[in-house]
């Protein structure tokens, strides 16, 4: 069974078109067959006239009719062609003597034309039936024996029936398999645009975090420095303003350095030349000079950073600068303690101040948001201790054999360990809350 197929998909619509200009050339090659057949073997005039008429008008009926229902896909003009082809067929074989050759051309044609397995058996039936009856009439005007005519029909019959269903049944398994490998195609191609919109979605929010740590903080201390300057040159100290005017200078500079490396993908610029400990050290400095608040390096944090991987390096410079900028922007602290340390297979980077800690129920900004989410990308854990008026400890924990690259699982949600030079041991915080960070 043939049937035109519904879609809009251009491979299946020139498969369909390959399959119709295969079909017109067996039909064609087939008519001009029996044509041929019949000048060279029919009995009389009067009866391969009849016969090449009844070729003839099969042939104009498929060019008119038939190949305008395979073009439509219209079922009602595929069986007025059938009914015509049945018609002419079953004349036809009563002329000659090769109506044999025809007929089984006319079954194949029902099979092709119908879209249903019944209305091919009908067809079928209906086409074996007015032949026979034909072939009986001559059989009878020439006192022949029915009997083998009969089983000869019969035999037709139930051969077209069978292969017509065969050849159907094969047909709708392989348009099944052509569908189910389209829908697994749409699925594979759905599945990659989600997957590349989710790339670019975390890739959007990693340069969003990038930027929030770096460059954001980095314009936020241009801004508090030029106030500050604009103070100093309000009351008269022009060597304070000068003063700050470098510390501007510095700060644009680091920015540039920092905007250059966020554009080549690099790493933060304080790492490009120097360990993590010592990136530590010289943002410590650059705060002090900046603020005027004074930040202790914890002792131990050089070894404690040593052999650290990229991942692990980035992940703490960056949660240092965040926690730096809260306490410029909302902490009011005289001192801040800074650190790294080791526990057992974990490195702890500690932040702790003794500003006015976290109001209960403060709810928690893009700044907590972006450590906790470097925390779970490097497979470790983030914790906020703070007590209002107080002081506020940040603590950001990552694996150290995950971090270090000797092939250890990354454990998410690990415990935060705490030694004799935490930095909370500077400024200890009982209590537990979240800074807000804008």
């Amino acid at each position: 069974m043939t049937t035109r197929p519904r879609g809009n998909r251009s491979e299946r619509a020139e498969f369909w078109a390959r399959s119709v200009r295969l079909w017109d050339r067996f039909f064609y090659v087939a008519m001009v067959l029996v044509a041929v057949a019949t000048l060279v073997t029919a009995g009389g005039s009067r009866a391969r006239v009849g016969s090449l008429t009844c070729v003839a008008l099969i042939t104009v009926a498929y060019t008119v009719v038939g190949r305008r229902a395979l073009a439509s896909g219209r079922p009602g003009m595929a069986h007025v062609y059938l009914a015509l082809l049945v018609a002419l067929t079953t004349v036809q074989v009563g002329w000659d003597s090769l109506g044999a050759v025809l007929l089984f051309v006319a079954y194949s044609q029902i099979w092709f034309f119908t879209d249903r397995r019944l209305h091919g058996v009908l067809w079928t039936v209906a086409l074996t039936v007015g032949v026979g009856l034909r072939l009986g009439l001559v059989a009878a005007a020439q006192h022949a024996s029915l009997v083998g005519l009969a089983g000869s029909m019969a035999i037709a019959l139930v051969f077209s029936i069978a292969l017509g269903l065969w050849v159907t049944q094969m047909a709708e398994q392989t348009e099944v398999q052509r569908q189910l490998v389209a829908q697994l195609q749409a699925a594979q191609d759905e599945l990659a645009a989600t997957h590349h919109a989710a790339g670019v979605t975390a890739e959007r929010e990693r340069m969003a975090q990038e930027i929030h740590d770096t460059l954001a903080q980095g314009f936020t201390s241009v801004v508090m420095l030029a106030q500050t300057t604009t103070a100093e040159l309000e009351r008269g100290h022009d060597e304070a303003a000068l003063s700050r005017v470098a510390q501007i200078e510095q700060v644009a500079r680091q920015n540039l350095a920092e905007a250059r490396a966020l554009v080549a993908a690099f790493g933060p610029a304080d790492l490009a030349d120097a360990t993590l400990a010592e990136a530590l050290g010289r943002l410590a400095e650059r705060f002090t000079s900046q603020t005027g608040v004074a930040v202790a390096l914890v002792p131990g944090t050089t070894e404690a950073a040593a052999g650290l991987s990229r991942e692990a390096q980035v992940a703490l410079l960056r949660a240092a600068q965040e926690s730096l900028a809260n306490v410029r922007r909302h902490a009011g602290a005289a001192h801040v303690s800074l650190g790294v340390t080791r526990a057992d297979d974990e490195v702890t980077l500690a932040v702790a101040d003794d500003g006015h800690g976290i109001a209960a129920g403060a709810p928690e900004g893009q700044g907590l948001r972006g450590m906790r989410e470097r925390a779970r990308g490097a497979g470790g854990s983030f914790t906020v201790d703070s007590t209002p008026g107080v002081g506020t400890t940040l603590r950001l924990t990552v694996p150290v054999g995950a971090a270090a690259g000797d092939g250890a699982a990354p454990r998410a949600g690990g415990a935060t360990p705490t030694g004799p030079d935490d930095a909370a041991a500077v400024c200890p915080q009982p209590a537990r809350t979240e800074r807000v960070a804008p």
